[in-house]
Formats: structure tokens, sequence, C-alpha cells
């Protein structure tokens, strides 16, 4: 399966269960999954998690990333120190569409501590349904990427 279709998906152990549900989800929908995320409840470090989810997108080796920990923040918050990430977290499906459709992301981060399971799946459908828009909103997308140089 080309880049395109496929999603990179990591979490910390906060957010195991949820992973694993929204894996299943997107799977379902046709998505390959590359799944990097902790398979045991043993507590771990999600700055890890969400650079390695976020390498995958910026390489191209993945056309988007998911990434999950027990607030969304800090695995978000890592995952924007590389470049070419635009990662926002979301607890509502209009935040996940605006970030697609005006913001470029190439990224979510969901609080597993923050939503539920059928909020989440909801948000990740919002998120992959919505696409960038362009125009002004592209200049504002090229702003953000000069920050990064």
């Amino acid at each position: 399966m080309t880049a395109s279709k496929r999603i990179a998906l990591s979490s910390d152990h906060a957010a195991i269960e949820l992973r694993k549900a929204v894996a299943a989800h997107i799977k379902a929908q046709g998505w390959e999954v590359e799944d990097i995320g902790p398979q045991t409840p043993e507590s771990t470090h999600y700055p890890k998690h969400g650079a390695a989810a976020a390498q995958l997108v910026a390489s191209g080796k993945c056309a988007l990333g998911i990434v999950l920990c027990g607030t969304g923040q800090g695995i978000m918050m890592a995952a924007n120190k590389i470049k070419g990430i635009r990662c926002g977290v979301c607890s509502d499906t209009l935040s996940a569409k605006m970030i697609r459709a005006h913001n470029d992301a190439n990224m979510l981060s969901i609080g597993a501590r923050v939503v539920g399971e059928g909020l989440a799946l909801e948000i990740v459908d919002a998120f992959l349904g919505a696409d960038f828009e362009g125009g002004r909103h592209g200049t504002r997308v090229d702003m953000i990427k000069a920050l990064e140089d």
C-alpha cells in the first residue's frame, strides 16, 4: 500500500486500549496502520512515542499520524518538535476537521483520559474526512513552515 493510505499510530501506556480501538476503526476504513506504540501497560515516556510517529510522517513513510496519551497534550508537543509536523490535540470533531481544513495538520493527538472511545472515533473520522482548503489558509501554513527555519 502507498504512503497515501498509511497512518502512523502511537501512544504511551495511558492510551493503549484507545489506540487499539482507533487502529481497528481505521483499518476497517481501508487504512494501513503502522502501530509503533507499546503493547504492555508498563509506564513509558510519551515524548519518544510522539517523536517516533512524527518521524514516520515527516519522512513520507506515512501520510498522516495519530498519537494518544493521557491528555493528548504532551505527545502532541513532542510530535511538533519534528520538522514538517503540524499536530493538533482535539477533543471535539469541529477542531479535528478544522486542523486539517485550515492548518493542513498531518497529525492528530487525542487524550485517552479526556474523551471516551465513541467520541475519539468520531474525532478520528472528522480528521481523516477533511481536506486542506488551501487559499488564504495556504499562506498561513507557509508562515508556520517558515518558523521551522
